[in-house]
């Protein structure tokens, strides 16, 4: 199991500070990044399937995915257990 911390909305490896969102009093969030969180809420309302599309171009081009289906089809499993989108 890694001990990487990621965005629990949109999967975002947190590797610094500075990529974290802020709480309502300014504070860092440690669950969120600064593209999915601001000043205590996300940035976006959204459900889960419209971040995936979102988000799958940036995967692909990361090289993590060589299409979008492959994308689609992991991201869904993975971001089904991610804080935000969990039933």
């Amino acid at each position: 199991m890694s001990n990487t911390t990621v965005c629990q909305s949109c999967r975002m490896t947190l590797r610094s500070e500075t990529d974290k969102g802020t709480n309502l009093d300014g504070s860092k969030n440690n669950d969120y990044c600064h593209h999915c969180f601001e000043e205590g809420k996300f940035k976006k309302e959204e459900t889960m399937e419209e971040m995936i599309e979102s988000c799958i171009p940036f995967e692909i081009k990361a090289g993590v995915y060589i299409n979008e289906e492959a994308a689609q089809k992991d991201m869904i499993m993975q971001f089904k257990k991610l804080k935000r989108w969990r039933d």
